[in-house]
């Protein structure tokens, strides 16, 4: 066997056992939060308020779920527009450079930054208060970034022989981009979907400023709410009930994970009606 033969079979068994390890460490993880927190897990835990140390978590589901709605309703229509332009519009030049050194500075901005803006501008200056509205609102800029970034790459991923035979045609090019670009780069887009719907639900600090910590169910987008991951960490932090704790984490991961799967299979569906 000769030395680049060697070599290869070196780097294959590196990505191999990094594969594994990673696969490993993310199955560890799950099964140690859940085997922790399933025993706590119940009809009333899902259906009823917090009250103390009991209770449940239905105004919390409740909350997540509008403030994840609102902000991906939000954010995508804006990230998926910037990135068509960038994509299919713009040219080389300043404005380009502006916007992608925009796009790369609020992706590198920690959490922690977006609540203390959404605090000060939403809840203060705008009198939005501690709110359902000043949490999605700041959630949505602070997943832009991801879906800009994501999109662009599925829109640039869509061979240019399709907008040339659609062009062709005689179709213009608007009409090209949403009949011919848009539905092959819809499984991309989905994906910068579920990864904004996985940081919304796993956002603590940016809606711990915002959204505040109402334990009531929210009648409307003006009321505080608390989201899974605010509760969370109260009950980790302030030692109210570990079980809880994990408890409400499984409930998280089991919800990501019911997102992720609906939307591989709207992807796989795409993909077969848009091969």
């Amino acid at each position: 066997m000769n030395t680049r033969a060697i070599k290869d079979n070196i780097v294959k068994l590196i990505i191999w056992v990094s594969s594994f390890i990673t696969v490993g460490i993310l199955v560890w993880i799950l099964a140690y939060v859940i085997k922790n927190g399933i025993s706590e897990i119940n009809i009333e835990y899902l259906t009823t308020a917090p009250h103390g140390e009991e209770g449940g978590i239905f105004p919390m589901i409740i909350s997540t779920i509008y403030i994840v709605l609102l902000s991906v309703i939000i954010s995508t229509p804006i990230g998926v527009c910037a990135a068509i332009y960038l994509v299919e519009y713009a040219k080389p030049g300043k404005i380009v450079r502006l916007i992608r050194f925009a796009t790369e500075s609020l992706a590198g901005i920690p959490s922690i930054i977006f609540g203390l803006f959404g605090f000060i501008f939403f809840v203060t200056i705008l009198k939005f208060g501690f709110s359902i509205i000043a949490g999605a609102i700041t959630l949505s800029i602070m997943v832009l970034p991801t879906i800009v970034r994501t999109t662009e790459e599925a829109l640039k991923s869509v061979p240019n022989s399709y907008r040339e035979g659609s062009l062709a045609l005689g179709t213009s090019k608007l009409r090209t981009i949403i009949k011919v670009v848009l539905p092959s780069a819809i499984p991309g887009i989905l994906t910068a979907v579920i990864l904004s719907v996985g940081r919304v639900v796993g956002e603590t600090a940016a809606v711990y400023f915002t959204a505040g910590m109402g334990r009531g169910i929210p009648t409307s987008f003006k009321e505080s709410g608390m989201t899974l991951s605010v509760h969370l960490y109260v009950l980790a932090k302030e030692g109210i009930s570990f079980n809880k704790a994990y408890a409400t984490a499984t409930i998280l991961v089991i919800i990501v994970a019911l997102i992720n799967l609906s939307a591989n299979r709207i992807a796989s569906r795409f993909r077969k009606t848009n091969p």
